[in-house]
């Protein structure tokens, strides 16, 4: 039976783009990296602290995403935050935007998107 969630894999069009994006703005923690010469690859395992959350794989030429933010496949990423002000004005000094804050009809919740490079969205949700 399943326990839980092991990782997400995500497939980025720039390594060292995604990389610093993940790890540099959004603060996750590399637990380990590998070249794969064979598949011309990196994997990149990412966490939350000590936490393992995130593959992050390189392949040369992947295709680009279908549509946005619905297309086949995983829909989006969603981080909780407990100040989701503060993180919307963090990510601006990096010049990323976000939409503006929505409420869930379901949970009263605040929450906004935004984009990895490769416009893969991210969801912050105010814990």
């Amino acid at each position: 039976m399943i326990t839980g969630i092991h990782h997400l894999a995500i497939i980025c069009s720039n390594y060292e783009k995604s990389k610093q994006f993940y790890t540099e703005i959004l603060g996750l923690t590399i637990i380990h990296e590998t070249y794969r010469r064979e598949r011309d690859s990196y994997k990149l395992d990412l966490g939350l602290g000590e936490n393992y959350f995130i593959e992050l794989f390189s392949f040369p030429n992947p295709p680009p995403r279908a549509s946005y933010p619905e297309s086949t496949g995983l829909r989006h990423l969603c981080f909780k935050v407990d100040k989701l002000d503060e993180m919307i004005s963090f990510l601006g000094k990096h010049q990323i935007n976000c939409e503006p804050i929505r409420i869930d009809e379901f949970t009263g919740k605040r929450f906004t998107f935004f984009s990895d490079p490769d416009l893969l969205p991210i969801e912050l949700v105010e814990a």
